[in-house]
């Protein structure tokens, strides 16, 4: 890439506005997902009996399993949430980066 491409990509508003925005996304993002995950965790080091409670007399199950497949479809759902933004607006801004640097 030409010094002077990079130069441009930069200082275009459009990189700029991207940049703030994915990062404080991501950021965000993260953020939830340590706390949902720490809180489990937390939990089952504190309130070990809480987890491990039977779901139903006489069942196998403890009510951590059912807790812990939802922190993980939690994850797979906060992708989902980036992807379909990262798809949306920060394709979006991306595009108009490339078409402001395309006669360079």
């Amino acid at each position: 890439m030409k010094k002077e491409m990079i130069e441009k990509i930069k200082n275009d508003p459009n990189y700029q506005e991207l940049v703030s925005k994915r990062s404080k996304f991501a950021i965000t993002l993260t953020i939830i997902m340590l706390v949902v995950y720490f809180a489990f965790i937390l939990t089952i080091a504190f309130e070990p009996a809480l987890l491990g409670a039977p779901l139903s007399s006489g069942s196998v199950t403890t009510v951590g399993i059912p807790v812990g497949m939802a922190v993980i479809l939690f994850a797979f759902i906060l992708t989902g949430i980036y992807t379909k933004r990262a798809n949306g607006e920060f394709d979006d801004l991306n595009n108009k980066i490339k078409d402001s640097v395309k006669d360079l």
